[in-house]
């Protein structure tokens, strides 16, 4: 066998054809390319982000505007809702209901947090809350609330109207589920760009593309809502809603993932990650409702799939699909805004492309005609004369 077929091609490239062993800054620059670089900053760069976006959204939670209504006689409930609005730092947002039955109303349509039933006849009052729309508020209101029954020598027992249910542990499955769809959505779609290209290499790729993450979405909403209801028992009935809000939210996050990889390449995935996990996720009220969170995660939570999602199964699950309309716009914004931007930017590279190769080539100069040579002439004997 000769030489040839017995060398490594593994190591074949480490020397060159003369045989001089390559140098560490050749080693180096071969190892760590530009764009291998760039790819490596942007990830610390979502990392430093990551950090500050939950220890920034959580690390100090603070009550502004919770909305509450005041239930009272006369214009004791006027003074009363005025007096809660005057509170320093406007932690909460009190109006007026007419009686008990319309603040129970308020309460489980989604307009309030929390009703405060005040009775001027006496010194205990009630505080109607519903816990299975965020825990951390229920507890938020009854804290305020307390403190200023007490610095009227009153007092204010809380009733939780509707709590979370019993496998719904402090009423985060609806939030965990979302979360789990929504990695699903933009992980399915990364890893097409990954097998295939970032980019689809036409419209019909990309049309493709995009009814495989359909039928995805589908399948993976009918094993999100298997597990969180019938599996697990977290999240009791409405198990159609739920298939129906998970395949929404897959495909919302797949389908804008897709649109931000034609638009961007690689780099989609990234900007997909800081959208639906560094912004998304502390921002979707799952620990922490919105009422809670600072001014910047509270303005964007219910814009951004992962919030409208969780808000889309607490009200389908508990609050008889009240205020649902929002949270499925949003979803289904993402989607169609998706999917029109990944089509319409996939024709556009495709006549780009088509434009680049029916570029008429460059026609190459003419070559002059060498000059022709004299023959020799002959001479006798049949020698030909020296020049």
């Amino acid at each position: 066998m000769s030489a040839d077929t017995d060398t490594d091609p593994e190591t074949a490239t480490d020397t060159p054809p003369d045989g001089a062993p390559r140098g560490f800054s050749a080693e180096l620059r071969d190892a760590l390319t530009p764009r291998g670089v760039l790819l490596v900053v942007g990830g610390l760069v979502l990392q430093l982000a990551f950090i500050l976006s939950y220890i920034g959204a959580f690390h100090a939670p603070s009550p502004h505007r919770i909305p509450l209504a005041v239930v009272a006689p006369g214009q004791v409930s006027v003074q009363t809702a005025d007096r809660l609005n005057a509170l320093d730092g406007e932690p909460l947002d009190a109006r007026t209901a007419r009686d008990e039955a319309a603040g129970r109303a308020l309460l489980l349509d989604r307009s309030v947090d929390a009703v405060l039933l005040v009775d001027p006849r006496g010194t205990q009052d009630r505080l109607l809350v519903a816990s299975a729309g965020g825990p951390a508020v229920s507890t938020a209101v009854t804290e305020i609330v307390g403190k200023v029954e007490a610095a009227q020598q009153r007092t204010a027992v809380t009733e939780d109207i509707r709590p979370p249910g019993s496998g719904d542990g402090r009423g985060l499955s609806s939030f965990y589920l979302a979360i789990g769809w929504i990695v699903g959505g933009y992980l399915a779609a990364a890893i097409l760009g990954i097998a295939a290209g970032a980019r689809p290499a036409n419209l019909h790729r990309t049309v493709i593309r995009l009814g495989a993450l359909a039928v995805y979405a589908v399948v993976s909403g009918l094993g999100g809502a298997l597990i969180a209801g019938p599996v697990l028992g977290a999240l009791s009935g409405h198990f159609v809603q739920m298939w129906a809000i998970g395949a929404l939210t897959v495909f919302a996050a797949a389908a804008t993932t897709v649109a931000l990889q034609v638009l961007l390449g690689v780099l989609g995935i990234g900007v997909t990650i800081l959208v639906f996990v560094v912004l998304g996720n502390p921002s979707a009220g799952g620990a922490f409702p919105p009422a809670l969170l600072p001014p910047f995660w509270r303005a964007i939570g219910e814009y951004i799939p992962t919030g409208a999602a969780t808000t889309a199964l607490r009200n389908t699950v508990y609050f008889a699909g009240n205020a649902l309309t929002g949270p499925l716009w949003v979803l289904a914004g993402y989607a169609l805004a998706g999917t029109a931007v990944a089509v319409l930017a996939s024709a556009r590279h495709q006549r780009a492309k088509a434009r680049g190769s029916r570029a008429p080539e460059t026609p190459e100069a003419p070559v002059a005609p060498e000059a022709p040579v004299a023959p020799e002439a002959p001479v006798s004997g049949g020698q030909t004369a020296e020049r």
